[in-house]
């Protein structure tokens, strides 16, 4: 758990007094929980902060306001695949809470705040800082998805990748950048009911604030599916490049084949049981046809290598 006071405070346990007002702790915090209630918060606020499947949200009475926005993050064994998790922020009189699922995201969200935060700043700005810190871990995820798809790019183009993988860190990367647009959409959506909900002295103090948060989303849902439509080209390149492979392989088979093809028929002829067979009575026969063969096999093995064929 984390408070702020003069500074960032990380402590086991604390009381929770009025002289503290902004607390950083987990979803499960039974301290915090207890207070909430005992203070007449919606039992069904505590449900959707508890439901891991639970959508981006914005939900306000007389007393408090509760924000539920998400955290998304890389699997820590799946390279590119995506981890979300509930961020909660509730609002009340003198009170701010920022609430995740796991101590790690926690303890990130404490730190990156504590480089952004000022006493003077009013809660309402506060919340803006949070959403802000949520919005460009996800552009980060996103940057990262960018540079992954530029080096896969590079070794497909460089025959240096193995087909399973690259399917399965294609298949990653699509269904991440998927669930990235979508969060981004419900945000935007969030975000505008946010600022309507404001005072009117909020909402003037913090129009380009909500704009700059708005044009960061925007930037997210189409990078997102511009590199949805890259997947998508990579898929094909690579399956341009095992087609061009194999019509090479191919080529060579057919290039082997037509040098063979007149050396097969020569010796069918002479395969043939005549009794009359001008050759078979040469003394100089079989070192002919080697010959004939050969030359054949040379001429045309020449013409398929200036044709580029072999």
């Amino acid at each position: 758990m984390y408070i702020y006071t003069e500074k960032l405070l990380k402590m086991d346990d604390i009381v929770i007094t009025n002289d503290v007002q902004i607390i950083f702790s987990t979803i499960d915090n039974e301290k915090i929980l207890n207070w909430l209630l005992e203070n007449h918060f919606p039992n069904s606020f505590i449900e959707d902060m508890q439901n891991e499947d639970q959508s981006i949200t914005y939900e306000e009475t007389e007393k408090f306001k509760l924000i539920i926005m998400k955290y998304i993050r890389f699997d820590e064994e799946e390279n590119l695949l995506y981890d979300d998790s509930n961020v909660v922020i509730i609002k009340t009189k003198n009170k701010l809470f920022i609430l995740a699922e796991e101590k790690e995201i926690v303890t990130e969200l404490a730190k990156k705040f504590e480089k952004k935060y000022k006493k003077s700043n009013s809660f309402e700005y506060l919340i803006y800082i949070t959403i802000d810190i949520l919005i460009d871990n996800t552009i980060l995820l996103v940057d990262v998805i960018d540079e992954t798809l530029e080096d896969l790019e590079d070794s497909i183009f460089h025959e240096e990748v193995e087909e399973d993988e690259l399917q399965k860190d294609v298949y990653y990367a699509r269904r991440t950048l998927n669930r990235i647009t979508k969060v981004s959409i419900h945000e935007r959506d969030i975000i505008n009911k946010i600022h309507n909900k404001l005072d009117e002295t909020h909402k003037h103090m913090l129009k380009y604030e909500f704009i700059d948060l708005t044009e960061h989303l925007k930037y997210l849902i189409n990078e997102s599916k511009t590199l949805l439509e890259r997947t998508g080209y990579l898929l094909n390149l690579h399956m341009g490049i095992l087609s061009t492979r194999m019509n090479k392989a191919m080529q060579r088979l057919a290039a082997i084949s037509l040098i063979f093809l007149p050396l097969t028929f020569i010796v069918g002829n002479y395969g043939m049981n005549f009794k009359y067979m001008p050759e078979l009575n040469w003394k100089y026969g079989y070192f002919a046809t080697w010959i004939i063969n050969i030359s054949i096999a040379v001429g045309i093995y020449i013409w398929l290598k200036r044709k580029k064929w072999i």
